[in-house]
Formats: C-alpha cells, structure tokens, sequence
C-alpha cells in the first residue's frame, strides 16, 4: 500500500512539474516592436501553460526558413506581400495566423528636411527584396516623386519606373543595413523596425510615411500543420489584448498601430 501511494505520489509530482513547466513555443521575431511585444505577454501565458521562447534576428530570411524546416514553431515580423513573395521563391507554405499591428513605412534623410529639398539625380536607398522594394516606390509614387508602369504594383522594383522626372538614383540594399547609409545617401525609406532599433522617431524624423490606411499588416506566421494548435490560438489570443494595445499606443506613439 506504501509503496503504492508513493508511487500515485511521484507520478503527483512529476505532473505537477511538467505542468509548471508548459509547453514550449518557440516564435522568431525582429528585435523592435516584435520581440519586444513578445516578451511582454510571456507571463501571461505562462500562466495558461505555454513557456513561450522568443529567437530574435536581424534579418528577414532566417525566421521563415526555420519556421519552414520546423527548427521554430513560428515567426511574428512579416506583411503578406513579403510572405507570399518569400513562399513563391523559396517553395514554402508558410501561412498567416494572426494579424498584430502595422508599422508605417517611411522616408529619411540627414540631409534634407523636405521631399521638395530633394535636388536633381539624389541618391535614394531602398530595400533590395520584392515586396519592400514595392512598397517604397509605391510610397515615393504617392508622394508624387516617380511614376510606376503599373500604378499598383506591390513588387515593384526601380525597372518598374515609368517617370522619373527629377532623375533619382536608387541603391537596392538588405533592409537591416539601410539606417545606416543614411549619412551616404539623399534619402533611405526604411521599414520602421529597423527605423526604432537606430533610433529614428518615424512621426516626428520621416519626411514621408504612409499612413493610417496602410495594407502592411505584420502577422504572426507558421506552417500549415501546426496554425490551429492550442498553443499557437492562445498566442494569437494574448497578441490581440486589450493590454498588447495599450502597450504598442502607449510605448510606440503612432510608430507601430494596432491591427486589431
């Protein structure tokens, strides 16, 4: 009898311990606002039994192909046109989850303190991927500064351009590394993540910003056979909070805007 109560009271014990333990969940994220958005809902959900641990990276491929070879259970950094561009690429089938907030694309210069400042042939960074390297032109066509063969093409690259009236020169370059040719170039159009991790104030430093209607939604991503997963629906749960608002309004001041 002792010895079956002893053993009724490890196996107690060891479930107990699992439990406290949870269930692990690995998401790959960019530093700024991703992980940090991440790191603030750890508790919470620790507390609903997921021990969420957050890879951060600095570029745009990894997270996905890890995601991909299921070495990460999912990512939080991208938009769709980004997602379905890499997918059509590199021959994954990442999928959206869930949508968490929008970071405003936006222009910058050391410059120059106006797009009209802009002289004649400036040099104008861009990132070297589809949908970024889309975006920005899209966003340089709104502002009035080019005109693109398709007026709405969301891949779009400087080959794309129609008119060029002021003779723009544009450098294609990995977005993480875009803050910092800002002195060596007239203009860079930089995704906000990469604007807040160098300090940049997109509503106050952009010269140039889309706004509050803009389609770039970052989303929470994963694999076909693991997006309707408890874990991954509790995630999603705690992205969209009342408390994950507060905070991107409160911390961000309209540099990230929730989705939700």
């Amino acid at each position: 009898m002792k010895k079956t109560l002893l053993l009724t009271a490890l196996a107690a014990a060891l479930s107990a311990g699992l439990a406290a333990a949870g269930e692990k969940l690995s998401v790959a994220a960019t530093p700024v606002p991703h992980a940090e958005i991440l790191e603030l809902i750890k508790p919470q959900l620790a507390k609903e039994g997921i021990d969420l641990e957050v890879k951060v990276f600095t570029d745009y491929v990894q997270p996905n192909l890890q995601v991909d070879q299921k070495r990460l259970d999912a990512n939080y950094f991208q938009t769709k046109p980004y997602l379905d561009n890499f997918n059509a690429g590199k021959g994954t089938h990442l999928v959206i989850v869930q949508g968490v907030h929008v970071e405003p694309f936006g222009g910058y210069s050391r410059r120059y303190t106006s797009l009209e400042q802009l002289p004649e042939g400036a040099t104008i960074a861009i990132p070297n991927e589809g949908s970024n390297s889309g975006r920005a032109l899209l966003l340089l066509q709104k502002a009035g500064l080019l005109t693109l063969k398709d007026p709405d093409n969301a891949l779009a690259t400087p080959k794309d351009i129609a008119a060029n009236p002021k003779g723009f020169k544009f450098k294609e370059l990995e977005a993480a590394l875009l803050p910092r040719v800002l002195d060596q170039v007239d203009l860079a159009l930089i995704n906000t993540n990469y604007a807040l991790e160098a300090k940049l104030n997109p509503a106050r430093d952009a010269l140039v910003i889309e706004d509050s209607t803009s389609p770039y939604v970052n989303y929470l991503v994963a694999r076909p056979d693991n997006k309707d997963s408890e874990a991954l629906k509790k995630l999603s749960a705690a992205l969209t909070s009342p408390e994950v608002k507060a905070f991107i309004e409160s911390r961000y001041a309209g540099a990230v805007v929730p989705a939700f």
